[in-house]
């Protein structure tokens, strides 16, 4: 069906804030839910930025990961990650230069190395190329190209069935629901029915309906923030004594 995204890092849940006055509903709650799933798909793909936010537990290890990051086409991004007790980290990437900031428990369990790096960085960013090896995973996050190729397109292929349920509002916003089982999972996605029929959350649940993940999307073509941390804010990665290795996989 349309897509529980899930890109690089993470994954996860929120709201669409729409930026323009409510306008009439333009037929999208009386469409088919596969009709309503295919505009969904393609007013995503048409965006040229966005904020997703993310809840859930992902990787091999079903790693409790939350995500707030907002992006954009030309790969810029800010936000953060957040991977539960194992630790968190901030991250600003504007053109082709990328800023840090590990929290202490990140330092620790995920960068080989990272003790030392943090107290070397005294509560710094982390500044470098996004081609720097250590920075490379952190910065494929901020791709919202890539982040969308990772998406699968809406598809009722291999008896596949799409069930659209009654108009509710979802953080305040009308939404209609499309639903429907895959990989032993059921998916619904929340589009509005107002203006354009933006996704405005996903979710996804196990057959006893338990929650394993939340997407939610805002922010439509709303720019990154330009700002970038000050030289006094942070340190490059050249000038940095200790070796960083990068990031392990959650």
């Amino acid at each position: 069906m349309a897509k529980p995204l899930a890109a690089g890092a993470a994954a996860v849940v929120l709201t669409i804030a729409a930026g323009s006055s409510a306008v009439a509903d333009g037929g999208t709650a009386s469409l088919p839910a596969q009709e309503i799933a295919n505009k969904a798909h393609d007013a995503l793909f048409g965006t040229s930025s966005l904020h997703i936010s993310v809840h859930g537990r992902f990787g091999s290890r079903g790693t409790p990961t939350s995500m707030e990051l907002t992006l954009d086409r030309q790969a810029n991004c800010r936000g953060s990650v957040s991977l539960g007790g194992q630790g968190s980290v901030q991250i600003v990437k504007r053109g082709g230069k990328i800023w840090i900031k590990p929290d202490a428990a990140f330092w620790k369990n995920q960068v080989p190395g990272g003790s030392a790096a943090e107290a070397a960085l005294n509560g710094r960013y982390l500044q470098g190329s996004s081609s720097n090896l250590p920075l490379q995973g952190i910065a494929q996050v901020c791709d919202l190209d890539s982040f969308l190729k990772t998406s699968t397109t809406p598809d009722t292929s291999g008896g596949g069935h799409l069930t659209k349920g009654k108009v509710t509002k979802l953080h305040g916003i009308d939404v209609v629901p499309v639903s429907g089982v895959r990989g032993g999972h059921r998916e619904t996605l929340y589009v509005a029915t107002h203006g354009k029929p933006y996704p405005v959350q996903v979710t996804v649940k196990a057959m006893d309906k338990t929650t394993l993940a939340t997407v939610g999307f805002s922010g439509f073509d709303q720019p990154v923030p330009s700002s970038t941390p000050s030289p006094d804010q942070s340190v490059d990665i050249s000038k940095l004594r200790t070796p960083v290795g990068p990031a392990n996989s959650t």
